[in-house]
């Protein structure tokens, strides 16, 4: 899945779905974030219920790419544990 433009309150109800949906049903979740230039507590709490579900099944949830300031804002939030990080890898189409 790649994500683009902000994760604030409105970019997170845009995503909600269709992340929700595909951690529902896929075993394993790579999200390419290289887009997405702002996150905000909604969108962290998308990634994150995302990360939950595919976790609970024993797969592996993975945010590639993202620019430092989400990044940044994923560690201060204390996700970073919850939330991988991957760099240098694109999205399987």
């Amino acid at each position: 899945m790649r994500l683009t433009g902000r994760l604030d309150i409105s970019g997170a109800e845009a995503v909600a779905l269709p992340l929700a949906t595909l951690s529902g049903s896929k075993h394993d979740l790579s999200v390419d974030m290289a887009g997405v230039t702002f996150i905000a507590s909604m969108g962290l709490r998308c990634l994150v219920a995302a990360s939950k579900a595919i976790r609970r099944r024993g797969g592996r949830f993975v945010l590639l790419n993202p620019v430092d300031a989400v990044a940044e804002v994923i560690e201060a939030a204390g996700l970073a544990g919850l939330l991988s990080i991957e760099r240098g890898g694109a999205a399987p189409g």
